[in-house]
């Protein structure tokens, strides 16, 4: 069926034809995209226009406008239709009852409408007092009746528009940054509103609007197409889900990338960033613009007067060897050559950053398309550049978008293209992997002060994930592109092995301080052994900081960073040539004596809480320090049963773990029995701690039987049923033979879960294992531990003892 076809069904039929041209037409397969939206509205307004015409008989001085998306003939699926009856006032009940003949049948179809009646006259003084008004009716469209009072009224809304803008405008950017604050950015957004969020389809209509003022435009390249992507996703959206909804929702990426004949998820969000990003960076030059135009005109009569007319000048102040600030921007010099400077690029962005200021659209797009390739290795001032840009601090960000959007970054950088607007789908990260990797730089800026070599950490900071594009493990593909990166930007062949040392092995200082055994000398050996050089640790230390600021708030604390702190510390210690003590040979704390004994003379469990807030060791304290957690000593005469009952309880009295150890206590002389002593970390998931006491009683409970834990958590659990959402994947459990010589180190990831510390030690003691300490990592609502355990010997498990403990464990864990 042609379109003519399926609009003559809808005039011929009313508005039960329309419904079903209207599916016909979604359900088509050959039409999407533009074509589809425009035969939407096309096939709309007949319908509308046979309703108007019916009930308008006799009727003078009356039209149906079309405004907002409708208006630009935007209509995506489920749109709503947004309508204004406008009428010159002569006949306000004929007006009134054709009306209810227009809305009637719209809201009988299911369609959500949005719509007035108005004369010109109200409508250009409800405008006046209405941004959003306003911004409708700058798309208003003639469908049906007196064109003439249409034209008339577009006419004086675009006059009204363009007078007003030195006042309007001004309100626009501050409902846009409104709106931006309140939804995020779409670019870096797992599941993004396309309409609402910065860089989304309302800011494309901004960006119209301040073109339509006459006061200044956009930079128009690739944004009607980044529109059209996203009006393309919305439309899939909405065909996929049967719901007039703007927000890409994780469970519904697939069948959307699918509807649009994509490959998968990943890549429907790559565009979408992509297409945001475009959108964002446009409305950034803008409003810049719009800024610039206003205070010329605020500036210029005075000046004028001063002058005694004429034109004045713009001043240009240098700030590099080519490159001046003019008017609020870094613009290129006169004399600039870009196409005999290679280093030009880097020198004014290096300049701009160090400014604090935007680097210019215009000489941006110019060195893009005359610059010439910088040679392989490159001089000396072009790696200077680029470490002075990275260590700029937050005005690199700005400068590096610019860049990036005129494609300089990956002329510069090749490898750069694969990490561009990648998805993390991860809760912890917040950033794609290229933005990641850009505030990683900028954090690390922040410790240049904490290393001997400073652009050694700044390059690292930018390669660490740059492996993320590429299949296998980050790291490992990481470690070959920094290797040629860095050899690229003419760092010497040492310093080459360094970046490439770092990139590599960024995660091991975090991984190993939250989920290994300090005390183990194997575990300070294996980190020492990879690092190497007490310069390479201090670099990597600063490195591990700045990553995990920049991947998002649940990544870094106090407590982690006091962790990491040890670590380093040990390793440090372990490079100048100290050997590490062995575990066992630890004398106890005079605490840890007075419990046990009390705990041997009482027979039953004793325990301690106590604050910690010291910062880690290379920090400055602060006046007000962050809690590191709760140190909790709990001494307990040697029985089965201690991990999973401590557990429970603390579950139960919703306490979060975050390091466990255990350990055999042998006592002073004259003093019979065995002591088991844990000393772990906790802190609380909300409020305050509980009272020692309370704590103490139900763990006798526990240990005797009374108290049932499972019971009492399920209870708990069915109290509080978990919100529909994605489905985690299944916890994974391994084991890590070459970890430790003292133990068998069983590994743990899995959806974090109140009481989920619970259960693994119960399923351990099923197994007849005993644990000597259990290292508790949260990342978001993925829960990574580490338990070091033996047989009832106190050796390490036998290998194929260990598969079949680790299996075991998988199976409780996902039952």
């Amino acid at each position: 069926m042609t379109g003519t076809d399926v609009q003559k069904e809808a005039e011929d039929s009313g508005p039960s034809g329309y419904a079903a041209a209207r599916l016909r037409l979604l359900t088509e397969e050959a039409r999407s995209g533009p074509p589809r939206r425009a035969a939407l509205a096309e096939l709309t307004d007949d319908w509308l226009t046979g309703l108007f015409t019916a009930g308008s008989e006799g009727l003078r001085g009356v039209s149906l406008v079309a405004v907002g998306g409708y208006g630009r003939g935007e209509l995506s699926p489920r749109s709503d239709l947004d309508l204004l009856l406008l009428h010159d006032g002569s006949d306000p009940k004929a007006v009134a009852a054709l009306a209810d003949r227009l809305w009637y049948p719209v809201w009988d179809l299911g369609l959500a409408l949005d719509h007035s009646v108005r004369t010109p006259a109200e409508a250009r003084k409800t405008s006046g007092e209405d941004l959003k008004v306003q911004l409708g009716l700058l798309d208003a469209r003639h469908i049906a009746g007196d064109l003439g009072l249409t034209a008339g009224l577009r006419t004086a809304v675009l006059a009204d528009w363009r007078n007003q803008a030195p006042k309007r405008l001004p309100e626009l950017q501050e409902l846009c940054a409104e709106r931006a604050e309140r939804q995020g950015e779409l670019q870096y957004l797992l599941e993004p509103d396309l309409k609402e969020a910065r860089g989304g389809l309302r800011d494309a209509t901004a960006l119209r609007a301040v073109a339509a003022s006459w006061l200044a435009d956009a930079p128009r390249e690739g944004l009607a197409d980044a529109r059209r992507r996203l009006l393309d996703v919305r439309d899939a959206l909405h065909l996929t889900t049967g719901r007039a909804t703007d927000r890409l929702a994780l469970q519904e990426q697939d069948q959307v990338a699918a509807e649009l004949g994509l490959l998968d998820a990943d890549t429907l969000l790559r565009q979408v960033y992509e297409a945001a990003r475009l959108v964002s960076y446009a409305s950034d030059v803008t409003w810049r613009e719009v800024g610039r135009v206003l205070r010329s005109r605020a500036v210029r009569p005075r000046l004028r007067a001063m002058l005694g007319g004429g034109k004045p000048t713009a001043e240009r102040s240098p700030l590099a060897e080519g490159v001046v600030e003019q008017d609020g921007e870094v613009v290129l010099a006169r004399a600039a050559r870009p196409e005999r400077d290679p280093v030009l690029p880097l020198r004014a962005a290096a300049a701009a950053a160090q400014a604090g200021l935007p680097l210019s659209l215009h000489a941006v797009r110019r060195m893009a398309a005359t610059v010439r390739p910088l040679p392989a290795p490159w001089p000396a001032e072009a790696r200077e550049q680029l470490v002075t840009l990275l260590g700029s601090g937050r005005p690199t960000i700005e400068v590096w978008e610019a860049l990036e959007a005129e494609g300089l970054i990956t002329r510069l950088l090749p490898d750069w293209e694969r990490v561009r607007c990648r998805p993390q789908r991860n809760a912890v990260h917040i950033w794609t992997v290229d933005r990641h990797l850009i505030e990683t730089a900028v954090r690390a800026s922040e410790f240049t002060r904490r290393v001997s070599r400073p652009d050694l950490l700044l390059v690292a900071a930018l390669l660490h994930d740059i492996g993320k594009g590429w299949p296998g493990d980050h790291s490992v593909a990481g470690e070959i592109i920094a290797r040629d990166v860095a050899a690229r930007i003419g760092f010497d062949r040492h310093d080459v092995t360094v970046v490439a040392t770092l990139v590599r092995h960024h995660l091991l200082l975090i991984e190993t301080a939250t989920r290994r055994d300090l005390e183990d000398p194997a575990t300070v050996r294996s980190v020492a052994e990879a690092v190497g050089s007490q310069g390479t640790l201090e670099l990597l230390h600063a490195l591990t900081e700045a990553d995990a600021l920049a991947t998002g708030p649940a990544a870094w604390s106090s407590w982690r960073g006091s962790l990491v702190a040890d670590l380093v510390e040990r390793v440090s210690a372990v490079l100048a040539g100290d050997v590490p003590a062995d575990p066992e040979d630890a004398a106890p704390t005079a605490e840890q004596e007075r419990l046990a004994i009390e705990a041997v003379a009482t027979g039953s469990p004793v325990l301690s809480l106590r604050a910690q807030t010291e910062p880690p060791a290379g920090q400055e304290p602060s006046g007000d320090p962050e809690p590191l957690g709760v140190e909790l000593l709990i001494a307990v005469p040697e029985q089965p049963g201690v991990l999973p009952a401590v557990a429970g309880v603390l579950a139960m009295h919703r306490l979060t773990v975050r390091t466990a150890e255990l350990r055999l206590l042998t006592l002073p002389d004259g003093v019979d029995g065995t002591v088991l002593l844990l000393d772990w970390r906790v802190a609380a998931e909300y409020g305050s701690l509980p009272q020692a006491a309370r704590l103490r009683a139900d763990l006798v409970r526990a240990l005797d039987g009374s108290l049932d834990i499972a019971g009492r958590l399920a209870e708990r659990d069915a109290a509080y049923p978990r919100r529909r959402g994605v489905v985690a994947p299944p916890p994974r459990v391994s084991v890590h033979p070459a970890a430790s010589r003292l133990a068998t180190v069983i590994e743990v990831r899995s959806q974090d879960a109140p009481g989920l510390l619970f259960r693994i030690g119960r399923a351990l003691e099923d197994a007849n294992v005993q644990m000597r300490s259990a290292h508790v990592s949260t990342l978001g609502a993925n829960a990574v531990d580490a338990f070091y355990v033996t047989g009832p010997e106190g050796a390490p498990l036998p290998g194929d003892e260990a598969e079949s403990v680790a299996r075991k464990l998988e199976e409780t864990l996902r039952g």
